[in-house]
Order: structure tokens, then sequence, then C-alpha cells
């Protein structure tokens, strides 16, 4: 039995291939949500919009300092899986709960995959960084997206034979749900947006949203590309960044600001933006494979494949890069390579599991 450990609305999306494909595979699984961001029930239209069955295991941590919210969830973990014991173990990403599903895991004997293993931002400042690095190296097999992760890993010891090149199972996520959004959503008529005539901006990330220099510095460059360019810029802010924006009185004077969307609904806000600016790392991958141009909003990413691609550029929360950055990118050709594979991700990671159950 795979037990699939999930806690954030991320890892949801990212997660929803691999159950998929468990179903049309006939293979046994479980899913535990962890409810790391927000509470399972505020998740559950996640879950009804992927058409995914309900987790059968619900934590509902809340949130908490680092080492809380992992400890809750490994307490939670460890009970159900001292109960159920599964053969393997599938975690994705570098949230606290990754690192808590995979240590609780690995102290238990259970074997551990990782989803999205080897990517690195170099940067240990980062607590994602830090739960990277811990639960590649406490894995029993790891699934890098590309040959960069790969050799991430190989530079770092880690045995090649545990390694495998799978794809991004983003890149299936937004294959398998495309089609879908187009149909389901009224975003764009709802919010009186024009399509390739408006920039998408999603920040939540603590380093930019809890420091007022940098809050700041993102949003008066987001207001400069509104004055320069007269185009509308609409920004669905995480609870986080509403708090934040409060306490310090930062005024966001015309932005467009919506409460957090339906995975579908943000899916079609980017497929017909101008430009997307992030602090976010799965944003700037679906941008990239939707070949939509991206600003990330931070000093270091851990997806540099999208720069390489030409999709992406770093920029900082300095209102003057994001401005240049952005000029530059909205002036690109989108005629870039995807770099994260063929939307078949899943169906490989869940193919490669039968021959090292025990």
């Amino acid at each position: 039995m795979i037990s699939i450990v999930l806690g954030t609305r991320p890892e949801i999306i990212k997660m929803a291939p691999l159950i998929r494909s468990c179903r049309k595979n006939g293979m046994e699984y479980s899913v535990l949500h962890t409810g790391q961001h927000y509470s399972y029930d505020m998740d559950r239209i996640f879950f009804e919009e992927l058409d995914l069955p309900l987790p059968e295991y619900n934590l509902d941590v809340g949130s908490g300092s680092h080492a809380e919210q992992t400890g809750r969830i490994m307490a939670g973990i460890e009970r159900i899986y001292l109960e159920t014991r599964p053969d393997i173990v599938l975690v994705l990403g570098d949230t606290n709960t990754v690192l808590a599903g995979a240590l609780t895991a690995a102290k238990l004997h259970i074997p551990v995959g990782h989803v999205e293993a080897g990517l690195r931002s170099f940067d240990r400042r980062m607590p994602e960084e830090i739960n990277r690095i811990v639960t590649d190296h406490i894995s029993d097999y790891l699934f890098a997206p590309t040959d960069l992760s790969k050799q991430h890993l190989l530079n770092e010891g880690i045995n090649e034979n545990e390694i495998y090149v799978t794809g991004n199972t983003v890149v299936d996520a937004v294959f398998q749900n495309r089609e879908i959004a187009k149909k389901k959503t009224s975003i764009l008529r709802d919010t009186g947006l024009t399509p390739g005539n408006y920039l998408l901006v999603t920040a939540h990330r603590a380093e930019n949203v809890d420091a007022k220099p940098c809050l700041k510095g993102i949003i008066n460059g987001l207001l400069s590309l509104m004055e320069t360019h007269h185009i509308p810029v609409i920004f669905p802010m995480h609870p986080r960044t509403q708090k934040m924006m409060m306490e310090f009185g930062i005024d966001p004077c015309g932005i467009t600001l919506i409460q957090p969307t339906g995975y579908m609904d943000f899916l079609e806000l980017e497929v017909h933006a101008r430009l997307i600016l992030t602090d976010s790392g799965g944003v700037q991958e679906e941008a990239c494979i939707l070949n939509v141009p991206c600003v990330t909003l931070r000093e270091n990413t851990e997806r540099p494949e999208t720069i390489d691609a030409g999709a992406n550029m770093l920029a900082g929360t300095d209102p003057k890069r994001i401005v240049l950055a952005a000029e530059t990118m909205m002036d690109t050709s989108r005629k870039w390579d995807n770099p994260y594979g063929d939307g078949t991700a899943a169906d490989k990671i869940i193919a490669s599991l039968p021959c090292r159950i025990p």
C-alpha cells in the first residue's frame, strides 16, 4: 500500500496525477492530509475541482513555528503509520509536511520516495532548502524532475541507482487540467480582465512578506509597472500577505486584490496573463510550461531550468529591478522549450514502485 502525504495546495495539485495513476493502475493507496497551510475544509474545493477522492486521514495541524508544526505532523503521522504500516510513503517538494512525512517513515523503516528530488537554491537561509536536502538524504529513491536535479543529487554522494529522472508531475497536472479549466471557470469575466492585458502576481514567502522593505518594494514595483504601461495588476493574496500588508500600512493603490482562488481559476489566470510575477517555485514551473513569461521576486531559485530556457528572470524585491525584469520579459519570445517533461511523470513514478516494494 502506498501512502501519499500532502499538506499544502501545491502538493495537492502535483500529487493529483500520482493519485490518478494509482487508480488507473490498480495500486492500493491512501492519502494523508496534514493541513499544514489551511484546514482540510478549506482545501476540500481542491479535491472536488480535481475530481480526487477525499483523504482518508486528516491531521489539521494548522500553523505554528517550524519546530511546532513539524513536530505535530510527525506525531500524527506516526500514530497512523504504526496502525496501517504502508509499504512505501511518497512525499513531494520541500515543505514541513514533506520533511515530517519522510523523517517519520524513515524512523519506522518504511521506504520513502521523494518526488521533486534534487532541487537546490543553494541558500540554506531558506527553510525549504533544509527540508529538501534532509528529505533527499533519508529517502530510498529519488524522483528527479530534470537531469540537473539528478546531478545535484550525485554531487551530494547519493547513489545513482536510487535516482530516477521522470519529469515533473506539474506538467501532468497542467496538461490534465487545462481543458477542464477552460470549461469550468469564468474568472476573467468576473474580474473584468482582458486576455493578454494584465499582470498576475503571487507572493507568500516569509522572507518577502514578513519584511516591510521587501513587501513594500514589491508593491512599489507593481505600481510603477501599472503607471508606466497602463496595465492592470491582479493579485490573489495569500492570508499571510494580507495580514502583513495591514500591519505595515502598505497601500496597494489600485492593484486588484482578490482572495486566493481555486486551482482552475488560477490556471486560467496564468494562461492569459501577459506576465506573471511570483515568489512561488510551482508558479515558476507552471508559467514555463504554459509559455507565459515570468519574473521571480527572489534573489535565487531552485528552478534554474526556467531561467536557462528563457522563461524567467530573477528580480528580487527592489522596485527598479522588478520593472526592468518585467519590461524585458514582456518583450521576450514565448517559444522556449519546456524542460520539465512530457506529462507522463506520474506514470513513470508509479511504474517504478511495485518491484521496489518489499
